[in-house]
């Protein structure tokens, strides 16, 4: 019986999953990677950390299995989306540091760009924003010196994984991740020569683009298995997850609870654009034919627990979160807006910076957990009734993954806030599970019926009217104070 193989590469770390030929899950290993914060903000990643803990966890991974790997029948790959680098075509070698997705540091090129920021939407489907590749790179080509005379790659993560794990021999990105860098035109399918000279950026940098159950190429790991096998699937980590929950109608959202998330709504064979700050993108190209998707992307959701405890020291591990905030007084008012590199959509506001707001003298530990917590829903809440306005359909359910999803807390309080079933999977690894799903298909080990066998539990809404509307509007009263703040840029 044929296996797949995944490579699940997020921004906090790198997993290496084995399904076997019915889609069951024979076993994951995973490595955390640096998280290179400056003193200004900014967040990088090294890429050949991750190409070393890419190889380290498959190795783990077939040890700790014991499977055969003869039987390894194709490989797919999904992938924190936006984060971006530039490498020497020559030597394969990144010439600095990923610049990581929640990284602000290109605001000033975007600022420079201000008067092409409708083009651009109309285009790509993307507010113009230092949040997508297209700005990133524009940075580091010009704060990196020595790069005159060097050929260069400008990829996402996705695409440095296939440039080196097939040798340098495929520079490759498939349409999801293109379709999230801000230089790749919706309609047409193809990058925009203009766009790209707008970002001061040479198209010839740009790596080729795929559906996303391609070939694109093919990998032993540098030794690891027997011989190659082909990398027939490659999906952006917030489509992997989409079609790992089985999204495939017009109308079914899922949201990825990770370091930020994603809502996602899968809106058929025509693109829908959002005039109120919802991103527009391709979900992939499958079988010749490409879905699109709209999207709200947010920075801080499991990442604002991280932060309560790495930095707050208010819990010993994340797990404690859910526990700590029922302790809290239901009364209290306390709202944290975790805007601390900017808020993403539907806001779009990249220099806000975070807020604690609405404290009284009783406010303490469990208080400020509850305000994390409740934090992430909100955030998904805004961006889910907006999603549901613009793409005019009625949402039935909210299908979600991402290791916060094991909260019951953080589940319960989200489905209040919806008035919507939230379906929590029984297995967390839905964007690897997509990426190894695209890829069996591709490859004739699974039939498209795959994507249905995910067993799910779900939150109902259990909240009063009068109280849910107490809390959302409190929550709506922080981000205003926080939007009109003095000072603000307009």
């Amino acid at each position: 019986m044929k296996t797949v193989l995944a490579i699940d590469q997020s921004t906090s770390g790198t997993k290496a999953l084995l399904f076997d030929g019915e889609g069951r899950l024979l076993g994951r290993q995973d490595l955390p990677h640096e998280q290179k914060v400056s003193s200004q903000g900014w967040v990088s990643h090294d890429p050949l950390e991750i190409y070393r803990n890419t190889l380290e966890t498959v190795r783990l991974l077939l040890k700790e299995t014991g499977a055969d790997r003869a039987s390894i029948g194709a490989v797919g790959i999904s992938n924190q989306r936006e984060t971006a680098l530039l490498w020497d075509r020559d030597t394969g070698l990144p010439v600095a540091d990923a610049v990581v997705w929640q990284c602000a540091r290109a605001a000033d090129i975007c600022q420079r760009l201000t008067e092409k920021a409708e083009a651009i939407q109309e285009r790509t489907g993307l507010n113009l924003s230092p949040y997508f590749p297209a700005a990133k790179w524009a940075w580091l080509l010009e704060n990196t010196p020595g790069l005159a005379g060097k050929d260069l790659c400008a990829g996402t993560i996705d695409a440095w994984l296939v440039y080196k794990l097939t040798g340098g021999r495929v520079f490759a990105t498939d349409y999801s991740n293109a379709s999230r860098t801000q230089l790749f035109k919706l309609r047409t399918l193809s990058w925009d020569p203009e766009l790209c000279g707008w970002f001061r950026l040479d198209p010839a940098m740009l790596p080729e683009v795929r559906c996303s159950d391609s070939l694109f190429g093919e990998t032993d790991f540098e030794g690891l298995l027997p011989h190659p096998v082909p990398i027939h699937g490659v999906l952006g980590d917030s489509h992997g997850a989409l079609l790992g929950q089985g999204c495939l109608s017009p109308g079914m959202v899922k949201a990825t609870y990770g370091t930020g998330s994603s809502v996602m709504m899968h809106v058929g064979e025509k693109p829908v654009f959002s005039k109120k700050g919802l991103a527009t993108s391709l979900a992939w190209g499958m079988e010749g034919k490409v879905a699109y998707v709209l999207e709200g992307n947010i920075n801080y959701t499991g990442a604002v627990i991280k932060w309560v405890v790495e930095e707050l020291g208010l819990l010993a591990s994340s797990k404690e979160a859910g526990p700590a905030a029922r302790s809290a007084d239901p009364a209290d008012t306390t709202y944290l807006v975790p805007a601390f590199t900017g808020l993403g959509a539907p806001y779009w506001d990249s220099e806000a910076k975070a807020m604690l707001t609405g404290m009284s003298r009783t406010t303490g530990r469990a208080e400020i957990v509850k305000a994390a917590e409740e934090c992430i829903a909100y955030q998904i809440a805004d961006v889910l009734a907006l999603m549901g306005q613009e793409a005019d359909v009625s949402i039935q359910e909210l299908r979600v993954d991402g290791g916060p999803t094991r909260d019951g807390f953080l589940m319960q309080f989200q489905s209040d806030m919806l008035r919507l079933s939230v379906a929590v999977p029984e297995r967390e690894e839905l964007s690897g599970m997509g990426a190894a799903f695209c890829a069996g298909i591709a490859a004739g080990i699974y039939s498209r019926d795959i994507v249905q066998s995910v067993r799910r539990t779900r939150y109902s809404p259990q909240m009063e009217g009068a109280l849910r509307q107490q809390k959302q509007a409190g929550w709506k009263q922080a981000v205003e104070t926080l939007l009109t703040r003095p000072g603000k840029n307009v």
